[in-house]
């Protein structure tokens, strides 16, 4: 059994990483490279998340460095209660565990998520998908690398070289103890990991993002936000996917006409519903399931909504539960409208690609949860934890 590390250990590990990250630049930009020139598939997505380049490691070590910076999410007492007899009740946070990270295609996953459970006490399994294997093992053996450093063994950090049939008896019946599993990656992933598992399971759920442009928008702003969720990173799952426009917007058509030719720039497959049907560059929508689709493509549809009601029961019925942004003058509106849509993440004149454990301030994140239970939205070191009951007594025995 590996004994809880204190603070200054877990951060000192982080630090030693972020150290070994800048040193080892150039060896794991050639493991990539090798992952990258083995890719074989045709998913864009999947190719944009799988790529590491100096940036994203430059991202990497900022996480480090941020998570070093944070409070100890442990120990934090959430409750006290001195009872009739004296006895001093208290609850705190406490880790897991062991997490089990199964992921697809991102090696920042293999710094940033390891990083955040591991701040969190926890001990950590990586099963990292095959398109990432010379990366993957090349990051783990600095997680290694830090750990020796402090002191701490490298048991803290596995990696398991699993393929599928092996990940699915491990799952079903563990050689090691696992509190806790975190799949990261598409629907197929998360289903089987879902089928198999056998102890709690943290959904990271697809996205299927929308945007409802109310009729009392500000029709520049809308178009900015719409631009900028659709368009700056498609492999993202807070990146945007349907819009809906209100039937009594003014200007509606020279509104949507421009918008149309704002997202052919970047070359955005563009579907139209019935009520929008005609417009130059939009495709009819053949298939209504296209409703409930996450694209992780250059791909929008574009619909109308009668109201505000309207909207919301749509975004409720189609989307994924993770982000929905209503562009509205009215505060009122949006404040209905953000009350009654039933997302992890909801927005008034905002941008839905702001969904990230770095953006809203839990200096990065393990996941965004789309499941209510424990957590909901980007989850972040200060979720990470369950909690534990501590009993002080002075010889009480229980009449």
């Amino acid at each position: 059994m590996n004994h809880l590390l204190n603070i200054a250990q877990r951060n000192a590990v982080l630090l030693s990483m972020a150290k070994f990250l800048e040193e080892e630049k150039d060896t794991i930009l050639s493991a990539n490279a090798i992952d990258m020139d083995s890719y074989a598939g045709d998913d864009i997505a999947m190719r944009d998340r799988l790529k590491v380049d100096d940036p994203k490691i430059d991202g990497m070590i900022l996480s480090l460095h941020q998570l070093a910076s944070q409070e100890d999410p442990l120990g934090v007492e959430r409750f006290r209660f001195v009872h009739d007899n004296g006895m001093q009740v208290s609850n705190k946070t406490a880790p897991f565990g062991t997490v089990l990270i199964i992921y697809e295609s991102r090696p920042d996953v293999t710094i940033e998520a390891a990083g955040i459970a591991f701040k969190s006490g926890n001990k950590i399994l990586l099963k990292g998908g095959k398109e990432s294997l010379n990366s993957n093992l090349v990051l783990v053996e600095l997680w290694h690398k830090a750990l020796t450093e402090h002191s701490a063994s490298k048991d803290w950090v596995g990696y398991l070289q699993f393929d599928r049939s092996q990940t699915q008896a491990f799952l079903e019946s563990p050689t090691q103890r696992v509190d806790l599993i975190v799949p990261r990656g598409g629907e197929k992933l998360i289903a089987f990991v879902k089928q198999h598992a056998t102890c709690p399971v943290i959904v990271s759920g697809r996205g299927n993002n929308f945007v409802f442009v109310d009729a009392e928008a500000d029709l520049q702003m809308a178009m900015d936000i719409i631009v900028n969720a659709k368009t700056t990173k498609i492999s993202a799952c807070n990146a945007l996917d349907k819009v809906l426009v209100d039937s009594n917007l003014v200007r509606k058509q020279q509104f949507l006409q421009h918008l149309i030719q704002e997202l052919q720039k970047s070359k955005v497959e563009i579907l139209a519903d019935h009520a929008l049907s005609g417009l130059d560059g939009t495709l009819p929508i053949e298939d209504e399931n296209v409703w409930y689709e996450e694209f992780l493509d250059y791909k929008i549809v574009l619909g109308q909504a009668s109201d505000l009601e309207d909207a919301i029961s749509k975004i409720n019925k189609f989307g994924g539960g993770h982000s929905a942004s209503i562009i509205t003058r009215n505060n009122e509106t949006a404040a209905h409208f953000m009350n009654n849509v039933d997302c992890a993440a909801v927005y008034h004149n905002a941008s839905t690609r702001f969904t990230d454990g770095g953006q809203f301030g839990l200096g990065g994140e393990l996941a965004i949860s789309t499941d209510k239970l424990h957590q909901r939205g980007p989850i972040g070191l200060q979720h990470l934890v369950t909690n534990k009951w501590y009993v002080k007594g002075t010889g009480q025995v229980r009449n």
